[in-house]
């Protein structure tokens, strides 16, 4: 219709399918497709893209549990590459596969924070990277503990934040403000890279 992809967000194979044959264009796996032993061919026969979130507990049924780590950064980065090699082995295309590193799952504040400084490494990877910071608890605890309908200004920031770390694709509840803060980041970057004659008046 309008020129929006619709994603579905889910762990279970027959809802992908389900989706998928509806229309849907994207499959959002918070388990990285391990959840479901068939997710991954399900996907692999869509041949559409998938996003690979990690979550430490998400083969299982709680997706915070599980969260020990001994270095969260490089843990995580070790955890989406085997996600996404077992993506690869099931036949999914790697210009398909998109790297979430699921702030906010089954990750302490100081573990959030570390993952979002750390965010331009998971370029190694060589995917797409998807950020979904929005409105998350992190924000909170670093804002009087404001309720979550209370969170936009944290929210912009994180994915300015995102943004500078050149991710590809953000996840957000606030759409009209973000792509406000997004081109006027935009701007900022384009005045700084090209001779300011060339901007709009």
């Amino acid at each position: 219709g309008m020129g929006a992809a619709v994603s579905v967000d889910t762990r279970k194979a027959a809802v992908m399918e389900a989706a998928l044959d509806a229309g849907a264009h994207l499959v959002n796996d918070v388990s990285g497709l391990a959840h479901d032993p068939r997710s991954a061919e399900v996907v692999a026969r869509a041949g559409c893209p998938v996003v690979l979130m990690h979550a430490p507990g998400a083969a299982g049924e709680d997706l915070h549990a599980g969260g020990d780590y001994a270095s969260v950064v490089f843990d995580v980065f070790d955890a989406l590459r085997a996600r996404r090699d077992a993506a690869l082995e099931a036949g999914i295309a790697a210009q398909h596969i998109l790297l979430d590193p699921g702030i906010g799952f089954g990750k302490s504040l100081a573990e959030n924070l570390a993952l979002m400084n750390a965010l331009p490494l998971f370029h190694a990877l060589g995917h797409p990277l998807l950020l979904g910071a929005s409105r998350k608890r992190m924000i909170g605890a670093l804002s009087k503990e404001a309720p979550v309908e209370q969170r936009l200004g944290g929210s912009v920031a994180l994915t300015l934040e995102g943004l500078c770390a050149g991710v590809q694709m953000v996840r957000v509840h606030d759409v009209a403000e973000t792509v406000q803060a997004r081109n006027v980041w935009r701007g900022l970057r384009d005045a700084a890279l090209t001779d300011f004659a060339d901007l709009p008046a």
